[in-house]
């Protein structure tokens, strides 16, 4: 499991997919979210605006876990 740090108070599904190099950029989000599962704290979600908050548990679908950490 690997940790992405995050300076903010949230950081979007989208915006994480990004940081986490899941995707190469913020236009591919759409379409990756179709084609790949992601579970975020154990419950599926698609949603590219999805708040995800420091402690969350991010599991992608062949691109690995990651848990949001404070940066």
């Amino acid at each position: 499991m690997k940790n992405i740090g995050i300076s903010t108070e949230y950081i979007t599904l989208g915006q994480f997919l990004k940081l986490a190099d899941c995707i190469g950029t913020g236009g591919e989000v759409k379409h990756f979210l179709q084609e790949k599962s992601v579970r975020v704290n154990g419950e599926p979600d698609n949603r590219r605006g999805r708040k995800l908050r420091v402690g969350d548990l991010v599991e992608v679908e062949g691109c690995g876990s990651y848990t949001v950490t404070a940066r």
